[in-house]
């Protein structure tokens, strides 16, 4: 290995390192993980010390590991039982925000793509639609602001990426039909993606769930085999799914549902991982990003792309979110700060990354460079507003419940009087 790139392998070390040390003070400030990672990558390239060309070829291998391990993760950690019974105001912005989100993102795009097929128009609002909690850490690990609409953020964004996705696949073939990109049957190929994929997922995580409970009951596995177990079965389920011509990534996150559902809390390995190696794999695929991607969007940044990410963030989701939330029990401010917290991450990028190869050339790297510009940008802005915004919303939420806790008495107050007074 030469020593330049040595040399270049050490200073990413040494910051992971830095990172790791200082991860929990990060919490409390406006700078976020994600951030320095991009930012660091950014540094990296620009410097000259690494050369993204090369960073390519990594960046699809990890981001491809990391949105397979991701999806089946989050998907993992959701209670479906409870989601149902209890979960009004995530199911809301999954079921009603999420499409909304897509429909007025489009909307709202056209004016700034003029003479891009509406398709194409679409899937750059399904791909900004999904939103990255990890990008502000603070909020949802933040003890002042109430469990339940912490967990609420928590559920939506474990979630609405699985469920993006399908939106994804369909506006990206729907736009590459459209551009007489026609060497494929894209009904047939949809078909197939988005059936055998869920089937696939079904099978695979059902039957992973009962295998790993039949090994607790029998004492065959311990817990360190468990999670290889688990990440095997997030793996089988891609490769079984693309090996039919399903989706792959829609069978994991399907499979995580499943299987997540079935062992319930025996796995304890699923919350461990996305705690700790969840991290690294995160970190390393926005440091990925920084290097190979980012240089090309700066370059690419334009005024069109400006308004399409800032409309995005500050328009169409805050508007999609309140629209979902009424006939709810939540509060004014609440729908407001989960209208801002709608971080994009990764799921942004890998979607991206995932779809350009199947549209026209003439669309794919815009597409790509939007999104891109897009997780830059919101890195930056919800990284330093998560902190100050939670800090304020927490002290909102309590004011407001000290005052719904003192109105009844204020209510049935009544004044004093002598007895035989007239």
């Amino acid at each position: 290995m030469p020593e330049s790139e040595i040399i270049g392998f050490l200073i990413v070390s040494l910051f992971a390192l830095g990172l790791a040390v200082v991860a929990n003070r990060l919490t409390k400030t406006v700078l976020t993980a994600p951030m320095l990672c991009i930012g660091f990558g950014l540094a990296m390239a620009s410097t000259g010390v690494m050369s993204g060309a090369g960073a390519h070829e990594a960046l699809h291998l990890v981001a491809e590991i990391a949105l397979i391990v991701l999806l089946f993760l989050d998907a993992a950690q959701t209670n479906l039982s409870a989601l149902r019974r209890r979960h009004v105001w995530p199911v809301r912005m999954l079921v009603v925000g999420l499409p909304l989100c897509i429909f007025l993102g489009a909307l709202a795009a056209l004016p700034f793509l003029p003479g891009w097929p509406i398709f194409a128009v679409a899937l750059v609002a399904a791909i900004l639609t999904p939103t990255d909690a990890a990008l502000g850490l603070s909020v949802v690990t933040n003890p002042d602001i109430p469990e339940r609409p912490r967990r609420a953020l928590t559920v939506e964004s474990g979630l609405n990426d699985g469920i993006a996705l399908p939106a994804v696949l369909l506006f990206a073939s729907l736009a590459a039909e459209a551009t007489e990109r026609a060497d494929v049957n894209w009904i047939a190929f949809m078909t197939r993606q988005l059936t055998l994929g869920p089937l696939t997922g079904i099978v695979i995580g059902c039957a992973g769930g009962l295998l790993l409970l039949w090994a607790k009951r029998r004492r065959l596995a311990t817990d360190p085999y468990e999670g290889i177990g688990t990440l095997s079965l997030a793996m089988t389920s891609y490769f079984a799914a693309s090996l039919i011509g399903g989706n792959g990534f829609i069978a994991a996150f399907i499979a995580g549902l499943c299987f997540g559902n079935i062992v319930k809390n025996a796995s304890a390995f699923i919350y461990e991982f996305t705690e700790s190696e969840g991290q690294l794999l995160s970190w390393a695929a926005f440091f990925l990003l920084g290097l190979a991607l980012l240089p090309a969007a700066l370059a690419h940044l334009d005024l069109a792309t400006v308004a399409i990410v800032l409309v995005s963030f500050f328009v169409v989701r805050p508007v999609s979110i309140w629209i979902s939330l009424i006939g709810t029990d939540a509060s004014p401010e609440t729908r407001l700060f989960f209208g801002w917290f709608g971080p994009r991450g990764l799921a942004t990028a890998l979607f991206a990354l995932l779809v350009v190869p199947q549209i026209d050339a003439g669309y794919a790297e815009p597409v790509l460079y939007i999104a891109i510009n897009a997780v830059w940008i919101s890195a930056l802005l919800h990284g330093l507003t998560a902190a100050p915004l939670g800090r304020l919303y927490a002290r909102r939420i309590k004011a407001r419940n000290l005052a719904a806790e003192s109105e009844p008495v204020i209510r049935s107050a009544k004044p004093f009087r002598k007895s035989g007074a007239h």
